[in-house]
């Protein structure tokens, strides 16, 4: 599997940014794709993560102001992110794991700035 993103940037607090992720390869069965987050001297965390039948979860933080979407027949995952804060500051990466496996796919990585 792999994934590629694309989105982010800089933008100022308040604002919208979207970040978009497809997963190419031989894709089969239940599995979760999803974003994390990794700021300067932190642990990355998840943001959101959404399964392939559907149901979704959000970090706390970002519950109310980020929207995990996603499209099957494509592979595609997106999060739409509104109300940005600046501690959403962060590296964002997709992920994608099969719900029977242990193995994560990484994306690249993408950077969001917010700035005041």
């Amino acid at each position: 599997v792999q994934l590629q993103a694309s989105g982010g940037g800089l933008v100022q607090a308040g604002g919208s940014l979207r970040l978009s992720c497809t997963a190419s390869g031989i894709i089969f069965g239940d599995n979760v794709m999803g974003w994390y987050r990794q700021a300067p001297g932190k642990e990355r965390e998840l943001v959101a993560g959404i399964l392939s039948g559907g149901g979704t979860d959000y970090a706390d933080s970002v519950k109310g102001r980020f929207t995990i979407s996603r499209d099957g027949a494509r592979n595609t995952v997106s999060l739409q992110m509104n109300s940005l804060k600046l501690e959403d500051t962060a590296v964002y990466y997709c992920n994608f794991r099969y719900l029977w496996s242990t193995q994560n796919y990484w994306g690249q990585g993408t950077l969001v700035t917010v700035s005041s």
